[in-house]
């Protein structure tokens, strides 16, 4: 059933009329790879709803051609079922808040995580954890471009950086005795970790002694009352990022670090992060991962709440903002082809320091690094480069109070939003929620029921076609943003093909995927409410 090849799916497609969802490009462009095959991959650009409308702008439609130099050879994507969840469901992660006497006081119930790699190696990175001090739970995606370092980075260190932020002056005192009569140091985070997820341990401890300084710094405003939390995250996102700039410009002894900080700050990332407190949400928000809210209403309809705003070259509000930072002279050299100076899709993003410092800077720096070629460090300075920077690190924050109909919260790189409407994704997950539930009464074992019952049930949820349905709504999610068809369905030849294209081509359909949902606890939030009249 599925033995064509990618070649054949490829060009079959194109004379179908089959249209995939691409990734904003449009270019001619030959791909060698190690077998002397060439392909040739021309995009057309279609806008096929109103820019700036909820659905997809842009859809590209693809002719491929393949030429070799020897015998004719084929990429197989013959997947069974089973190979196919397993490439899917390498990366869940799933969390569930533990009850106290049957009670759970979180407004957080459950969280549940997946990613999916285009990029060799991935370059998203996520994070999850308990923020210690304040109780309440962090979740951040993080999207890196120009390779994982900054990502990397950003993923193992900005929690850290909300978390001191949000220190009361005593507890930011205890911690610095603590350090200084070298004593243990009571952990800051609890993380929730998948056990794949990527860790630096032999530049920990560098990068706790800028943490350091940067609680020393708080501790010297001499301030009683604190930051609040829009502010802790702001403040947090922007220190994080001129540290990642001075840590590449002072001396470094250690080749490991020179090199790591390097990579850091000539990638980039951006970040969206999430702080749930009982029924307080913070969203702070860098570039164009996105975070979304499900609704459940009244009427038993189900409704989006963005969170968030896309800060990329074609949002009206950061082409103003980029206006007002910079003289009128270059209004017509700000933006390129829907990019920063021709360069750059998101407007807003951690490290990108080609972007930030003044090109005397980036020479200084670059000479005095041996490593540079080797390390593969993004070099070019872009045309009309005359006002840096360019580009922040500065998020927006969006406050929401909880209610009882919000029911769980979807944060995301763009490689899902890119596939699918903030309206299809919770669409996506109310449904999952639907059929969860369903089975649940299958799966209880308060009532006794007996086989043929069962069997009945079995053969209802095959014809469905939920008889394999994902545990995990990120993978679900994922499942449906590279293998729908046109109707909505997910069509698994096409699946198949989108999980084995070569590496060279995986890039060209489809960008790295990660996805974070987090379930919220109703019961919990009315009781606030009820407690709280």
């Amino acid at each position: 059933m599925m033995s064509r090849t990618v070649s054949s799916w490829i060009l079959s497609s194109a004379r179908n009329g089959i249209v995939l969802q691409g990734k904003g490009r449009l270019y001619s462009i030959c791909i060698p790879n190690r077998n002397k095959t060439k392909w040739k991959l021309v995009f057309s650009k279609k806008q096929l709803y109103p820019a700036g409308s909820s659905r997809l702008d842009n859809v590209f439609s693809l002719k491929a051609f393949r030429h070799t130099s020897t015998e004719e050879e084929h990429f197989s994507f013959q997947l069974s079922p089973s190979q196919i969840n397993d490439i899917l469901r390498a990366g869940e992660l799933s969390h569930k808040i533990l009850t106290f006497n049957g009670k759970n006081a979180n407004s957080v119930l459950r969280f549940e995580s997946n990613q999916l790699a285009s990029n060799t190696p991935i370059e998203d990175r996520r994070s999850a954890a308990t923020c210690l001090q304040t109780k309440g739970m962090m979740f951040g995606v993080f999207d890196g471009h120009g390779g994982s370092a900054c990502a990397q980075a950003v993923s193992d260190r900005l929690l850290h950086y909300i978390a001191v932020s949000l220190m009361s002056r005593q507890t930011l005192e205890e911690l610095e005795l603590a350090v200084e009569c070298m004593k243990p140091v009571l952990p800051i985070l609890q993380w929730h970790k998948h056990p794949n997820d990527v860790e630096y341990r032999e530049i920990t401890s560098q990068y706790f002694e800028n943490l350091r300084v940067y609680w020393q710094h708080l501790l010297d405003l001499d301030t009683e009352l604190g930051f609040s939390l829009e502010e802790a995250m702001i403040c947090a996102f922007k220190r994080l990022d001129s540290d990642i700039s001075l840590e590449v410009q002072a001396p470094q002894e250690n080749e490991l670090m020179r090199n790591v900080a390097l990579q850091v700050a000539f990638s980039g990332a951006t970040a969206c992060v999430a702080h749930i407190d009982g029924v307080h949400l913070h969203v702070a928000n860098t570039g164009d991962c996105r975070a979304v809210l499900g609704v459940h209403e009244e009427d038993g309809t189900w409704s989006t709440l963005p969170l968030t705003r896309d800060h990329n070259a074609v949002d009206e509000f950061e082409i103003r903002r980029l206006k007002r930072e910079h003289p009128g002279s270059e209004e017509k050299t700000l933006f390129v082809n829907d990019r920063l100076l021709g360069i750059l899709m998101p407007s807003r993003a951690f490290g990108d320091v080609q972007l930030k410092w003044s090109k005397e800077l980036q020479h200084s720096v670059l000479e005095n690094s041996c490593d540079v070629g080797d390390l593969n460090i993004y070099q070019y300075v872009p045309p009309n480069y005359h006002t840096p920077p360019y580009l922040t690190a500065e998020p927006e924050v969006t406050y929401h109070k909880l209610r009882s109909k919000d029911k769980f919260l979807v944060i995301a790189s763009d490689g899902l939003w890119e596939m699918l409407s903030n309206e299809k994704v919770v669409k996506l997950v109310a449904g999952h929620l639907s059929e969860l539930n369903v089975q649940k009464p299958q799966l209880a074992f308060e009532k006794p029921v007996n086989l043929g019952y069962m069997h009945s049930l079995l053969l209802q949820r095959k014809n469905k076609g939920i008889a394999s349905l994902d545990q995990n709504i990120a993978t679900h999610l994922i499942r449906h943003a590279i293998g729908s068809n046109e109707y909505g369905e997910v069509d698994q030849e096409k699946l198949a093909a989108m999980l084995t294209l070569p590496e060279d081509l995986a890039r060209m359909y489809r960008d790295d995927i990660t996805v974070t949902v987090v379930y919220f606890n109703s019961e919990t939030i009315e009781n606030y409410y009820r407690n709280n009249k």
